[in-house]
């Protein structure tokens, strides 16, 4: 049977399928985005800096498409060697297809967003300025202001207004990822959406509770470790260990008569029943390692790819 001129006239559009990487200083809401744009929770989110401390996949196919998305830590001073080897994640990921530069507008511009600015120059790849957060921006002109601010420091290949949270603009990001995207098959199976192991989903789901349930030092000095999973189909068993580097802080996790730790745990649990589908058994215990984040064994123990084998 012969093709109609139309069809003829209008071929299908190749398949396009790449990484693209975001980045961005802490807070930008870059793991909201990711989220956001794959269309389900997989990176843990909070209103402190440095949420994220290692790199998490997210695939997002479509029929024209398949976008594999890295969210990665905020671009950030190095002062430990937990933020050392989150800094190393985050150079490692300056060699993508298309990368997503993310300013928060509603925050002031400082010396560490030009050095954000430095780090992204060294990128081959397309670099789209995905500024964000545009719903909290009443005055219009100061986003206008800002593009004209980043377009001298950096000739981005395109200035893309969103607000991850609301969902606003995110059909047209999309779209111009793809556009920069190279011609090619699929890269991962249909149903393929992250690289991350279950496990480490259920331990940063709890360090989320913790980060949005604590206060003073004790959020960015918590480290959560899976014990024990057992899996049937009914129930989930977790055993988690929450490390901290204090006994002052491991005071305050578990607060008065043990209720600030049964809040964080039920929290977690409720949200783990929700992604699982089934019930969860969770169980925390509190533990102080002194100065875990200089730790390279306890850092090595504690990354999702000692998890998951790999």
């Amino acid at each position: 049977m012969s093709q109609s001129r139309d069809s003829m006239s209008h071929p299908a559009a190749p398949h396009r399928a790449g990484f693209v990487s975001i980045l961005g200083r802490p807070n930008a809401g870059k793991s909201t985005l990711l989220n956001a744009l794959v269309g389900q929770k997989l990176a843990i989110t909070a209103s402190r800096p440095q949420t994220t401390r290692t790199s998490i996949q997210g695939v997002l196919t479509l029929p024209e498409a398949q976008i594999v998305f890295a969210d990665t830590p905020g671009i950030h001073k190095s002062d430990s060697l937990l933020n050392q080897r989150m800094m190393n994640t985050v150079r490692a990921s300056l060699e993508p297809d298309v990368a997503l530069f993310l300013i928060d507008v509603v925050a002031p511009f400082t010396e560490l967003d030009a050095q954000a600015v430095d780090l992204v120059k060294k990128i081959q790849a397309p670099v789209l300025a995905v500024l964000n957060k545009v719903d909290a921006l009443h005055q219009k002109p100061k986003l206008l202001a800002l593009i004209e601010h980043y377009r001298a420091l950096h000739e981005f290949a395109g200035y893309i207004p969103v607000s991850a949270l609301k969902g606003q603009g995110l059909d047209v990001l999309r779209a111009e990822i793809i556009a920069r995207l190279p011609e090619g098959p699929a890269l991962y199976p249909e149903e393929h959406v992250t690289d991350q192991p279950e496990r480490f989903l259920a331990a940063e789901i709890l360090r989320e509770k913790i980060l949005r349930l604590t206060r003073e030092e004790v959020p960015h000095a918590a480290a959560v470790m899976i014990e024990s999973w057992e899996d049937t189909p009914t129930l989930l068993r977790i055993a988690a260990s929450i490390y901290v580097e204090r006994p002052g802080q491991k005071a305050i996790l578990i607060g008065a008569g043990g209720a600030a730790l049964k809040k964080i745990g039920t929290s977690a649990r409720l949200e783990l029943e929700r992604v699982f589908g089934k019930k969860v058994f969770l169980q925390t215990l509190v533990k102080v390692r002194p100065r875990w984040r200089e730790d390279p064994e306890f850092l090595a123990a504690s990354d999702w790819r000692r998890m998951a084998g790999i």
